[in-house]
């Protein structure tokens, strides 16, 4: 019997552990489940008789090499640094490796020796990075081989609260790793526009947004990701003229963030001093310059901030707490741990809460004379705190590639990103079998 070994059973694991769980007998294979936390993995595999849970340390050599020799194929969702510790055992006992992370130089300088062994070393198999990779080259190919010349490609994917479930001012609850949530967008995000090069510092980042309009679901803020410039050879488009990647966020998000960002409380770099003293009123007094006159701290955020003290996002940054006179609570904490500590008890699933998760692809092309505008739209809704779209749409597409590796259906070696069509193709067939599936709308343009 075939063995599939799981390192990681969190927030993204439940969709995966119930999808393979469901194809076990099918396919004949166990499932092991592997987490620091043994009542984690107890409770995604609820004594289902293919599934064998235990208690996993990732730096335990002698555990970790034992577990990936016996497996037949690895999921790594551990935190993407340790993802190489997984993957250099898995070069040693000829194994393949699956992760949702964005690949990094350490596993891409393993792609000679990976495909010597004829393994597969697959990253970015989740949502974002993962669903857009596959579901974008899948419509450049497509438009292609229609002898398409494509002028603009814009993506955006958004992990949000669903519209029944939207009950705060933020319009936003945590549904994937909050660390992820408040230090993202660090760095600087760069892109291409008619042929220009654009860069947005992160002081910047929350305040440079494009709208953006999903049919029967609303506006969205739209903010740049990272490198959106990479991607012209990742999806074969060198030489396109305008690529922007980006996230959404409901609208007003965006500019409420900024706030933080200003004040420099996203800063995880270094410690506050004397945290377990200090209330959260303190801490962001901390942060204002004394020559930012004002009778109250929110006046003087305002003016920092250049917002209407009386305003929607003065009226969010209220929402948080982080202007009461309330103890932090913590002995030891960076800005960023702050804040997370702080937004994890505002931004939580209530028991009948739903999550969204929303992606759009926008592409401008030119196909024997005559201009279009293609729209690409999903939405998935979650079922519940742990059946999360967010879990369905990260976890799926993982359980669909190891399946399609396990039993020979994708047949590639190296390591890549799900954007060879013997890979993308087959996931996206299942994915639509799932109800995951885009909407299309294509127009003349102009």
């Amino acid at each position: 019997m075939k063995k599939i070994l799981l390192l990681g059973a969190g927030r993204s694991s439940g969709a995966l552990i119930n999808y393979l769980l469901e194809n076990a007998n099918a396919d004949n294979y166990i499932l092991r489940v592997g987490d620091r936390s043994l009542e984690f993995a107890n409770d995604k595999t609820r004594n289902h008789p293919k599934a064998q849970p235990f208690s996993f340390d990732v730096e335990n050599i002698e555990q970790r090499e034992k577990e990936i020799s016996t497996a037949d194929i690895i999921i790594s969702l551990l935190p993407p640094a340790l993802h190489i510790l997984a993957a250099k055992d898995c070069l040693k006992f000829r194994k393949n490796l699956v992760t949702a992370s964005y690949i990094s130089p350490e596993l891409l300088a393993m792609d000679d020796d990976v495909k010597n062994l004829g393994l597969l070393f697959l990253n970015e198999c989740g949502l974002d990075p993962g669903i857009d990779h596959m579901s974008a080259v899948e419509i450049i190919h497509r438009l292609k081989q229609q002898g398409a010349e494509i002028k603009s490609f814009k993506s955006y994917t958004g992990g949000l609260v669903a519209p029944e479930s939207n009950d705060n001012p933020w319009g936003y609850k945590f549904t994937w790793n909050p660390r992820n949530v408040i230090v993202a967008g660090q760095g600087t995000a760069s892109y291409i526009k008619n042929g220009k090069y654009h860069y947005i510092p992160y002081n910047r980042l929350f305040s440079e947004i494009t709208r953006i309009e999903i049919d029967g679901y609303g506006k969205y803020d739209g903010y740049a990701n990272r490198d959106s410039l990479a991607y012209r050879n990742h999806y074969g488009i060198e030489n396109i003229p305008t690529l922007i990647r980006g996230t959404l966020r409901n609208e007003g998000y965006c500019s409420a963030w900024q706030v933080f960002v200003t004040l420099g409380i996203t800063d995880d770099t270094f410690d506050v001093a004397d945290v377990e003293n200090l209330t959260y009123s303190q801490f962001v007094e901390a942060f204002i310059p004394a020559s930012v006159f004002g009778t109250t701290l929110e006046e003087r955020i305002a003016r920092l901030c250049n917002i209407d003290p009386d305003g929607p996002a003065m009226e969010k940054i209220r929402f948080t707490g982080i202007l009461d006179d309330k103890k932090i609570g913590l002995k030891k904490a960076t800005p960023a741990q702050i804040l997370q500590h702080l937004l994890e008890q505002k931004w939580v699933l209530k028991a009948n809460d739903k999550d969204m998760i929303v992606m759009q692809h926008q592409f401008e092309f030119s196909v024997e004379g005559h201009a279009k505008i293609l729209s690409s739209s999903l939405v998935v809704k979650g079922d519940d705190t742990v059946q999360t779209a967010m879990a369905k749409t990260v976890g799926l597409p993982l359980g669909i590639a190891s399946r399609l590796i396990l039993n020979g259906t994708i047949q590639v070696s190296g390591v890549h990103i799900p954007v060879l069509e013997g890979i993308y193709k087959p996931i996206l067939k299942e994915l639509m079998k799932m109800g995951i599936r885009f909407v299309e709308v294509e127009k003349n343009n102009g």
